[in-house]
């Protein structure tokens, strides 16, 4: 299925079998793709890697991946990179057990305002660093599911999040290199 002709993409339903192990750039820098949604026959069970998927969507504005099987991704970083126009993601299915990578996973996402990450299961999660950096108008985060035990990198996780008001989280920073760079640039007023 080619994408990039159409002038508007306002809903992707998949009904298909893939035999991919890889999502890598699947809609990477597709700019007229505004909404996406997949259907539970899109079969996602062998996927491991699911790094810039939508990264250059700048005009995606909603995300419905609660459909798909996520048991075996272990990257899902740059994941939602530069979706500029990004207000509504649902993640609410993902199974997030076997990600190492979540780096960069929803920079740049600057009309996010709220973001529901309670799936998440971070106990494998090494590299967060720059995560929400730049996420300009997300005023809270509930992180208090995260487990960053194992996390060495969060350097600029918050950086430009200039409306953050709150962020629930247990953070344990005993492994993380640059949690001082984190710190300096977490600017919640």
């Amino acid at each position: 299925m080619i994408l990039l002709s159409l002038e508007i993409i306002k809903f992707i339903f998949f009904d298909i079998k893939p035999k991919l192990s890889s999502l890598y750039e699947m809609f990477k820098d597709i700019i007229n793709l505004v909404e996406i949604s997949f259907n539970s026959k899109f079969s996602t069970q062998n996927i491991t890697k699911m790094e810039y998927m939508f990264s250059g969507c700048q005009n995606l504005v909603s995300a419905d991946l609660s459909n798909l099987n996520t048991k075996n991704v272990e990257n899902m970083g740059y994941m939602f990179q530069n979706c500029k126009s990004l207000k509504y993601v649902n993640l609410s299915n993902f199974n997030t057990k076997n990600v190492t990578y979540m780096s960069n996973m929803f920079c740049f996402c600057s009309s996010l305002v709220s973001l529901n990450l309670s799936s998440f299961n971070t106990e494998r999660v090494e590299k967060m660093t720059g995560m929400f950096h730049h996420c300009s108008t997300l005023e809270s985060l509930d992180l208090s599911n995260f487990n960053t035990t194992k996390v060495d990198s969060m350097g600029g996780i918050f950086l430009g999040c200039k409306s953050l008001k709150s962020i629930t989280q247990n953070f344990d920073g005993k492994r993380v290199n640059n949690i001082i760079i984190m710190l300096h640039f977490f600017n919640i007023s």
